[in-house]
């Protein structure tokens, strides 16, 4: 009986093994040697350690290029105020130019196999989140990356959005607001919210989130102790600072 009993437990570590799959945030930039975070070469070098995608930031510049950039400021210039080449004048901390959001998908087209998750950034308006949207698809339109594209975002507006313009790209929502059975009536795909929620507040979520066909993920995870602890409740992904070490349990 007790073969049958640890077999089984081996099988299930395996399976929750399969299950949880790893997000490199903001691409893998805590590599050797280190590289800015959301830089082409993060992105790089989240594609060499085979993770199952790589998130990055998406904002608008006061010329209406997206670029990629997680701070409303980059290097003490609001991005939305300030036009893509002011913006370039400071590089990032690894000698690269700001990137754009079509330098950045072109690159991932390079390794189909790994999903891209393009977060869209809140804007300062409705109208101008639905421009953010409009560019976004236009430029995953323009680089043939739909088969690679998932979208994530804390504004439910841009959310609804995408899933109005192109419901079938996956759309996760981030705030840690809303339960699953809300996000179902949105017509969304899951959840994507900080270990914390699902850990603390609301530990039955991904339970639930499982019965209603909807999937979870959570940020950032960069022990191994909580990523441990939200693959034994089944949590289908982690975001991660540290994918190569998770990607190896």
């Amino acid at each position: 009986m007790t073969k049958y009993v640890i077999l089984l437990m081996m099988l299930t570590a395996e399976l929750m093994s399969a299950q949880t799959r790893i997000i490199a945030h903001r691409g893998f930039f805590q590599s050797n040697p280190p590289t800015a975070e959301n830089s082409l070469q993060a992105l790089k070098n989240a594609q060499a350690i085979k993770v199952y995608g790589s998130e990055f930031d998406v904002r608008m510049t006061a010329d209406g290029i997206l670029v990629v950039n997680h701070d409303e400021h980059h290097a003490g210039m609001e991005v939305s105020e300030n036009a893509l080449a002011s913006l370039r004048t400071h590089k990032l901390t690894n000698g690269e130019e700001l990137p754009t959001l079509k330098q950045y998908l072109a690159i991932g087209r390079r390794t189909p196999g790994m999903k891209l998750i393009v977060e869209l950034k809140p804007a300062k308006s409705k109208q101008l989140e639905h421009i953010i949207v409009e560019k976004a698809l236009k430029l995953v339109s323009e680089t043939k990356t739909e088969n690679q594209v998932e979208f994530i975002s804390f504004s439910l507006n841009i959310c609804r959005e995408i899933k109005k313009r192109q419901h079938a790209y996956p759309v996760h929502y981030l705030n840690g607001d809303l339960s699953p059975q809300q996000l179902k009536d949105e017509h969304l795909d899951g959840l994507d919210y900080h270990y914390k929620v699902l850990l603390e507040r609301h530990p039955e979520w991904i339970g639930e989130a499982r019965k209603l066909g909807l999937l979870t993920n959570s940020w950032t995870v960069n022990d191994t102790e909580t990523y441990k602890k939200l693959q034994v409740m089944g949590i289908d992904f982690v975001t991660t600072n540290i994918p190569d070490q998770l990607n190896n349990l």
